[in-house]
């Protein structure tokens, strides 16, 4: 039977979350780099949905103005080119304080076997994906408040690599390494990663149309749930994880069940 106090009404004692309510992000302060479209530019406007502050930060200022045309009002957007050090270093310096970071800023995908790979054009891949992340982490996790996390991108390629993914898979393998070790060194600051399998964003662009819509035919037709992801899909895991306060260190696939086929 429910503890209850002389009021009648169920006893908190013992149980903290009851005194703390559902957790929210009202007023809550949300920096996503790479956030002007696909994965971050949904995970933006998940978060305002919640209540909020997000700022956006992408490299092309023509895309951060059409990404806050979306956002709702007091939102903010910033040009910052993401694969320099001192860039990433100004830019925190001057945000000052906030509460959530989800790094998901990334290029068009790009698959080719490793005897067709271009070395120096797979080092850009790590650049931006890994480096941006790492710089990112350096220099903002100081300024996140106490009860505040970070959210890493990166995908179920290191789980199930297929052909032609083996930059995309060591990347992925990578981000995983790294944000079990940052969690343990950031701790109590949680630190997360998000892993998506294949999603409908900009970022499959780089391929012929008539093959990407194939691909996401066959994939639709394979995948457990029987289609494929989207950005409001990711984007709510982004969520979750900024609301999850008792979660660090993990990875979550967020794959439709591709790993399991």
């Amino acid at each position: 039977m429910e503890n209850q106090n002389k009021t009648g009404a169920p006893s908190t004692k013992g149980n903290p979350q009851a005194t703390k309510g559902t957790p929210t992000l009202a007023g809550k302060k949300v920096i996503i780099l790479g956030g002007t479209s696909g994965l971050g530019l949904a995970t933006a406007t998940a978060a305002a949905a919640e209540g909020a502050i997000v700022t956006i930060v992408s490299s092309n200022q023509q895309r951060i103005d059409q990404a806050l045309k979306q956002l709702p009002a007091g939102s903010k957007g910033y040009a910052v080119d993401l694969s320099h050090e001192q860039n990433i270093r100004s830019f925190f310096d001057r945000a000052g304080n906030f509460d959530h970071l989800v790094y998901s800023a990334g290029e068009n995908l790009s698959l080719a076997t490793i005897a067709d790979t271009d070395i120096d054009q797979a080092r850009q891949f790590f650049t931006l994906r890994f480096w941006g992340a790492y710089t990112a982490v350096k220099y903002g996790a100081k300024f996140i408040n106490p009860g505040g996390s970070i959210g890493l991108m990166g995908g179920n390629a290191n789980l199930r690599p297929g052909k032609g993914w083996t930059i995309a898979s060591s990347i992925c393998g990578a981000m995983e390494g790294l944000t079990r070790a940052l969690a343990v060194e950031l701790a109590p600051l949680r630190v997360n990663l998000v892993a998506p399998g294949v999603v409908r964003t900009n970022l499959w662009n780089g391929m012929p149309e008539a093959d990407r819509e194939n691909y996401f035919k066959a994939l639709s037709d394979t995948v457990l749930v029987r289609r494929i992801g989207e950005a409001e899909d990711i984007a709510q895991t982004f969520v979750y994880l900024m609301k999850q306060g008792y979660t660090t260190g993990q990875v979550l696939v967020v794959d439709g069940g591709a790993v399991l086929i």
